[in-house]
């Protein structure tokens, strides 16, 4: 009989966005898994875990960051970027500098974070996850700068892969709507209704784990997780 590859330990993995939503998801995840969290974002997260506070926004910060909790906790294995932002309206109703802020924070924010990781990532063979969203697969009104960014984050991440193979895992996770305080404070018709079919964070949670944890030699390139009644894919 064959025998069954032996899954990667977790290790230490760098989570943009850990304080709250599916990256706060993917910090308790981690740690149940085995695996030391640590968090970049703009507020400390709710769980004690390394931290290092930075905007997402300012590349340079954020290899700074990096840097600081590199130092603090050693060499990951993984990263996760699962910060991401909106500014919901039509393309002639938002302020410039908000749609260019949530380009920045999603798709310059995911490229500064494994640009600066990349080294140690090579010398611990991680896995990166990008986190797109379904919003990476179609367009949707009303939501350019997000989905402008997302799908630049799914082609960045193919492009990644290319590169990186054989070095570095890369893993694109694409997950539908989920019950996390992304929808908080937005208008009513951005919000989902009572009766959308939303995921538990904890469920796309547990599907990064599994990324992060492929045996050498394999990886899962793409990562489609939603509620079984998702209704923006396909």
């Amino acid at each position: 009989m064959t025998a069954v590859p032996t899954p990667r330990p977790v290790g230490t993995v760098l989570v943009t966005g850990g304080s709250s939503g599916l990256g706060a998801a993917v910090v308790r995840a981690v740690a149940a898994a085995g695996g030391k969290p640590a968090v970049l974002d703009r507020v400390p997260p709710p769980d004690p875990v390394p931290f290092a506070a930075v905007d997402l926004a300012d590349s340079a910060a954020t290899a700074r960051a990096v840097d600081a909790l590199v130092l603090e906790v050693g060499p990951p294995d993984g990263v996760v970027t699962a910060a991401g932002i909106d500014v919901p309206g039509p393309l002639d109703g938002v302020d410039a500098a908000d749609w260019e802020r949530v380009v920045r924070v999603n798709l310059f924010g995911t490229a500064a974070v494994v640009r600066a990781a990349l080294p140690h990532l090579r010398r611990t063979h991680g896995t990166v996850v990008t986190v797109a969203s379904t919003l990476a697969l179609r367009g949707a009104g009303d939501a350019t700068a997000y989905c402008a960014s997302k799908f630049a984050i799914r082609g960045f991440t193919q492009a990644l892969a290319a590169e990186l193979a054989g070095q570095v895992g890369v893993t694109l996770l694409v997950p539908g709507g989920m019950r996390t305080p992304f929808f908080d404070g937005r208008a009513a018709q951005y919000r989902p209704g009572p009766d959308a079919a939303l995921n538990d964070p904890a469920a796309t949670a547990a599907a990064v784990v599994t990324a992060l944890t492929q045996p050498p030699g394999s990886e899962i390139r793409e990562l489609l997780v939603m509620a079984s009644q998702e209704s923006s894919w396909p």
